[in-house]
């Protein structure tokens, strides 16, 4: 079985990812190079060196933290769909973790990975129809709706998705939560911590609380 799944599943899902992604990259400087080789239009290296720092200063953390935080619920596949797609926290994540919820598959089998990322597949299909839909309509409804409404969609939309997830899991691991929002308050609220940092501390810190409990038999 295991062979079987290695020849049908991971061989094909590495190929195809890998591909996808690779051409998605060069394809981003599709842009960069029209206006190049077009307009003569470029910007200089010291300015693209400066963007790319800001850029990493921001975001860097997030190139360690979420392929290792984000792969157990999401899998081979899923991983490789997620990047690709984006929106991976508040879309892909819970979409995945909600096929493997509603199914009663097992956390981190073959099964769950498999079901997860038909739950990604989804989204990412939904998604689409979703944003094409709000691309047409989207401006004339918000034009409709009262100022408080927009202000709501804008300003917590996020966070009840988050808020959903966080109680999802807190359900069935309680003895982790009080860790897993406990660690960034701390790191926020009593040492003023950067935000990469929070992130770290928060996505390793609970994992090793969890790896602690775990061998101490607390959870399963």
């Amino acid at each position: 079985m295991k062979d079987n799944l290695e020849e049908i599943w991971y061989k094909p899902v590495k190929k195809i990812g890998m591909a996808t992604l690779i051409t998605a990259v060069i394809g981003s400087f599709g842009p960069l190079l029209y206006l190049y080789f077009t307009r003569g239009v470029y910007p200089p290296l010291d300015a693209a060196l400066s963007a790319w720092a800001l850029v990493a200063a921001s975001f860097g953390a997030a190139y360690f933290v979420e392929p290792i935080s984000y792969y157990a619920i999401l899998g081979l596949a899923g991983t490789y769909v997620s990047f690709l797609s984006g929106n991976i926290s508040n879309l892909r994540l819970p979409a995945s973790a909600m096929a493997q919820e509603v199914l009663e598959v097992e956390e981190g089998s073959k099964k769950a990975e498999i079901i997860g990322t038909l739950g990604i597949i989804g989204s990412v299909i939904t998604n689409l129809i979703g944003v094409t839909l709000a691309a047409f309509i989207g401006m004339r409804l918000i034009e409709v709706f009262p100022p408080i409404v927009v202000d709501a969609f804008r300003d917590y939309t996020a966070p009840a998705i988050f808020g959903a997830v966080f109680g999802q899991f807190t359900m069935k691991y309680p003895k982790l939560a009080p860790f897993g929002i406990g660690i960034p308050l701390i790191l926020l609220g009593v040492f003023d911590a950067p935000l990469w940092l929070v992130i770290l501390g928060a996505v390793f810190g609970t994992i090793l609380v969890a790896r602690v409990f775990y061998q101490k038999g607390l959870i399963e």
